[in-house]
């Protein structure tokens, strides 16, 4: 039987990117219990198929939930991509029709709408979410005036997690990536980051955008949306702990996890081992 009591706020990841959503989180509501866990022991997730992503995600989902987490955040694209909406339609009002998961997608389509003048936008991201295409449907759900183009960027996250994202050799990725979106059209003026790993190189990819284009970078997005959220639902709110407290879980090496989510949390990371 799950416990109603107040509890943390649960962050997930299939591996490290979350942490710049977490890291956000703990800048604007300090206040609060967080408690993040990484399935690094089987990440990446996005090349991983729709069903596969959904079963690891709702095991780690009811995993945060035994932890006393009444609201999840699913701070992984492809695990929002693939797997968010089933959750809340039919794992939700069975396990516990009070408790919420929200994931990262809609808010950054959310913020869209506001920022692009010429209603041209585009995406980029790993090969998973681009696959999925959930940022062009959420973006048409909000504003069907808008068009959307997306390239995936698949080496970007390695040169990140292996800490290489500021060699000169990167640069060369990423502005191939980028140009290969702007291609598309020439009125895009607002590009979303559509991968929670992609806060770190955010001053490198800004080289080779134009000054004119809106760059969305999903962490303060994402916290600014917690925010919002947390204000429009006080009986959420009166159900998250409040002491300040933060923790770290992996399926993987603890050491591991510690060293490269250094990189991504800008902190001394103590994590503990979990088998989900």
């Amino acid at each position: 039987m799950l416990s109603n009591s107040a509890g943390p706020i649960g962050v997930f990841d299939s591996g490290y990117g979350g942490l710049t959503i977490l890291k956000e989180f703990n800048r604007k509501l300090p206040q609060y219990d967080y408690i993040y866990l990484g399935d690094n022991a089987r990440a990446p997730y996005g090349n991983r198929s729709f069903d596969s992503v959904y079963h690891y995600t709702l095991q780690a989902v009811n995993w945060l939930f035994s932890q006393g987490c009444q609201l999840v955040i699913l701070a992984c694209n492809t695990a929002s991509a693939k797997a968010l909406r089933t959750i809340q339609q039919n794992d939700l009002p069975k396990i516990d029709y009070l408790r919420r998961v929200l994931g990262v997608i809609r808010p950054s389509a959310e913020a869209v709408g506001n920022l692009t003048k010429s209603r041209n936008v585009g995406i980029l991201g790993t090969i998973g979410t681009v696959v999925s295409e959930s940022y062009p449907i959420e973006i048409n759900k909000l504003y069907p005036d808008i068009t959307t183009y997306q390239q995936a960027c698949p080496l970007w996250v390695p040169l990140i997690e292996n800490d290489e994202f500021l060699n000169v050799g990167s640069d060369y990725f990423f502005m191939k990536d980028i140009n290969n979106l702007l291609k598309n059209n020439n009125n895009i003026d607002t590009i979303i980051l559509g991968c929670t790993h992609y806060p770190l190189i955010i001053n490198s990819l800004k080289k080779f955008v134009p000054k004119n284009i809106n760059i969305i970078s999903q962490d303060k997005i994402v916290a600014e949306s917690l925010t919002n959220y947390l204000k429009r639902h006080p009986e959420m709110k009166t159900k998250c702990k409040k002491d300040g407290v933060t923790q770290f879980f992996t399926t993987d090496d603890v050491d591991i996890f510690n060293s490269r989510g250094k990189i991504f949390y800008k902190k001394d990371i103590c994590a503990k081992h979990i088998d989900l």
